[in-house]
């Protein structure tokens, strides 16, 4: 099995880096494979809606969303860990997301999804709420912890000092790895869940 990572940081050894290495210490332990890519230092820009995936399942800006959409695809579960600036996710990753989830066509019922935010004081659970949302529209599960998903830290390398962010995301992994492996033995005896086509609406006709 195999998480996929997205390190919204643009700083190497940063604060992300820090909670994201907890995690992978126990999906390490669990048997789970990871592959961790640092975004927050490329420039990705942001979806225009030419509508140029519809036909091709693919984004019409061949940059590193392109290359990430495969790793996503054959994964069974995301971690997408973000810097809150202005009580925001990062906006390199917003774009990331927007276009990596809107671009693709493969179904993405039952990969485990988990967000992860790191600040200096507030706004992780708003960024929280705003990156759950990706998941929420793709029929994955969201993999939760025992308390908000965040880690506190300004300075580098002082997101090691928060022992209950980082014992939150701890448990974080180990219920993200319970979730994939019992989805996998689900998914060989019941398959996935059927799935209707899609009744889209519009507020205005």
């Amino acid at each position: 099995m195999k998480v996929l990572i997205l390190n919204a940081s643009p700083r190497a050894g940063s604060n992300t880096t820090i909670a994201i290495q907890e995690m992978v210490r126990i999906f390490d332990d669990e048997g789970i494979d990871t592959e961790c890519i640092q975004i927050g230092n490329k420039a990705i820009r942001g979806c225009i809606a030419c509508n140029f995936c519809a036909g091709t399942g693919k984004c019409v800006f061949n940059d590193i969303v392109c290359e990430i959409a495969p790793k996503f695809e054959e994964a069974d579960g995301l971690v997408v860990a973000t810097p809150v600036y202005y009580g925001s996710s990062n906006a390199t990753l917003m774009a990331c997301l927007d276009r990596l989830f809107y671009s693709t066509h493969f179904d993405k019922t039952m990969k485990v999804g988990a967000a992860v935010a790191v600040a200096r004081r507030g706004g992780l659970t708003a960024t929280y709420d705003e990156l759950n949302k990706y998941f929420g529209i793709s029929s994955m599960p969201i993999a939760t912890s025992q308390y908000w998903n965040g880690v506190h830290g300004c300075d580098k390398g002082e997101a090691s000092q928060d022992l209950e962010g980082l014992q939150t995301l701890r448990t974080l992994a180990r219920n993200m790895s319970f979730l994939m492996k019992g989805i996998a033995l689900a998914r060989k005896e019941y398959g996935l869940p059927v799935k209707e086509d899609r009744q889209g609406t519009n507020f205005i006709r």
